[in-house]
């Protein structure tokens, strides 16, 4: 049975650990998760890419014969770091601090929230002897605010993580997150030639250049397919540098473009359509490519979807279907066939911002939510 109390004060000590990433220092944060999740009894093991950096993977062994219960199994994945505090808070951002119904802290709804619905419903299975079929791993990463490339993403490419089925838990109030825009993260480079300002005639002014690539990509308009969760593709310029000096004609200007695309577009497509747009301004460029994923989406009818939503509106608590514009750890599953979606229970609006705080009725709700679905899907 999901005890309240237990969760509240898990949660808290969870807000308690600095995992700031950048730098990256999950380290106290994971060996308390290790210890907690080790004294229910579960088989834990911890991996690291970059040191006093562990992954953290705790299995509730199924049922079934080993093989089986370990091709059938059930992931369970939130983060451990946080993004930065910032500054201008009310709440101690390690404070953990109750106040009207609501835990303060950095990471309370991203993602320390979630991880501690995780841990107390894997404690209430354990603790009332529930034996479910599969096995159910959870694993508590690190790294996912600057790319996870120390956490999901090696653990999944290394064939340490091979669920059936995962459910990310890194969403608010219940939502359910199946469809994701691919991303392009690159530079653009222009090369010109520097004359006097003076004479600007007798050089080739790169920052112009960049000036007219850059209105043509945000009036360009992709080829696509609607989708009814995600809006249509959008093109961003992050940064923009270039020059030396005010009298001097600039022979380089570099700027980082972001760019978000719907599943059905492929990024060498994206790609080609952008090297061709500034190939009208310039033959003297170079695009760097810094990121890409691809889109995703799974049908909302998938068993695995289907039994989280019915579960939750069988007590009484909506589950909304969801698109992602931005960016989430489902799109990475989809290379090694394996169907995710992301849910969760912090609260809506706060993730980054001052104050981050979590419901405790939410996160209650949530562990009563996550223990009854696991028990649901088990049986198909």
């Amino acid at each position: 049975m999901i005890n309240k109390n237990r969760l509240i004060k898990l949660t808290q000590r969870l807000l308690q650990f600095n995992s700031v990433n950048p730098p990256g220092n999950e380290l106290q944060v994971a060996r308390f998760i290790e210890k907690d999740l080790r004294s229910l009894g579960l088989d834990v093991k911890t991996y690291s890419f970059q040191k006093n950096r562990p992954n953290v993977i705790a299995t509730l062994k199924g049922t079934w014969p080993r093989q089986q219960a370990a091709k059938e199994a059930v992931l369970i994945t939130p983060h451990m770091d946080t993004v930065p505090f910032g500054r201008g808070w009310k709440f101690n951002p390690l404070g953990a601090t109750i106040n009207q119904g609501r835990i303060y802290g950095r990471g309370a709804s991203d993602d320390k929230g979630n991880a501690a619905v995780g841990m107390e419903a894997l404690c209430s299975l354990v603790e009332d002897g529930t034996r479910l079929k599969r096995d159910i791993i959870f694993a508590a990463t690190v790294d996912e605010e600057t790319g996870s490339h120390q956490g999901i993403r090696p653990l999944l490419e290394k064939g340490i993580l091979r669920p059936k089925v995962a459910l990310i838990t890194d969403s608010e109030e219940f939502d359910c997150i199946i469809a994701q825009k691919g991303l392009v993260h690159g530079r653009v480079q222009i090369f010109g030639k520097k004359a006097h300002g003076a004479y600007n005639w007798l050089g080739v002014n790169a920052i112009e250049i960049a000036s007219r690539v850059i209105n043509r990509l945000k009036e360009h308009q992709f080829k696509f397919k609607k989708h009814p969760l995600l809006v249509p593709p959008t093109k961003n310029i992050g940064t923009i540098r270039g020059g030396d000096k005010v009298n001097m004609v600039a022979d380089f200007c570099e700027f980082a473009i972001d760019i978000r695309f719907m599943p059905g577009m492929r990024v060498q497509g994206v790609l080609k359509e952008i090297k061709k747009i500034i190939a009208w301004e310039s033959k003297n460029f170079k695009v760097i490519i810094d990121d890409t994923q691809k889109p995703y989406e799974l049908n909302s009818r998938h068993p695995f979807v289907k039994t989280y939503v019915d579960v939750c509106r069988n007590m009484g608590l909506k589950a909304r279907l969801k698109g992602s514009q931005g960016a989430t750890v489902i799109t990475f599953f989809q290379d090694y066939g394996i169907p995710a979606f992301s849910t969760g229970w912090g609260a809506h609006g706060v993730i980054h911002a001052n104050d981050e705080y979590a419901s405790i009725k939410t996160l209650y709700n949530g562990a009563r939510v996550l223990e009854a679905f696991l028990k649901e899907y088990d049986k198909h």
